[in-house]
């Protein structure tokens, strides 16, 4: 449109130059108009279809209510606590009963493999990246210390187990 405008002014041609500066002003003002009013549907499009979702998540949460509601009616918390507790003492024991697995496999695998073949291969391994290996562990006091501390821990595991018993 403003090319023609211009090629009737550049003519000389005024009054068809006004005819298409009308047109061209009338077409824009149109133009706004439209997009005013679409802009004006697309907030009431807006406003309706929040309006559908709100419908839609009020009935979805009187559904939860109903269900929540139910099942609250029908959760006896004596019987919930009683099986918590259940449940705690016999996680107790599953782990005592673990723990005294691990140790008994522990002693297996270290008694089922020689000693000398495991001192011969770090003494290869070491004599390979160039460094010297001190097995000899010294005797006497560390030696009391570690039987100590594992007869500890087995009275401990004992008694553990022991009360696991009376408990159940």
């Amino acid at each position: 449109m403003e090319s023609i405008l211009k090629r009737a002014i550049q003519k000389g041609n005024a009054e068809v130059a006004r005819i298409h500066a009308e047109n061209a002003i009338r077409q824009k003002n149109q133009s706004l108009s439209f997009l005013r009013m679409a802009a004006r549907v697309d907030a009431v499009s807006s406003r309706v279809q929040s309006a559908v979702t709100m419908g839609q998540v009020t009935k979805s949460l009187s559904g939860v209510v109903r269900s929540m509601d139910a099942a609250l009616r029908s959760m006896n918390l004596e019987k919930v606590s009683h099986l918590m507790d259940q449940f705690e003492r016999q996680f107790e024991t599953l782990d005592v009963q673990t723990q005294q697995m691990d140790e008994s496999m522990g002693q297996s695998t270290t008694l089922s493999t020689p000693q000398s073949q495991v001192d011969s291969l770090m003494h290869q391994m070491a004599d390979e990246a160039g460094l010297e290996l001190q097995l000899e562990l010294p005797q006497g006091e560390g030696g009391s210390i570690g039987a100590s501390t594992a007869s500890g821990e087995q009275d401990e595991l004992s008694q553990r187990l022991a009360r696991l018993r009376d408990q159940v």
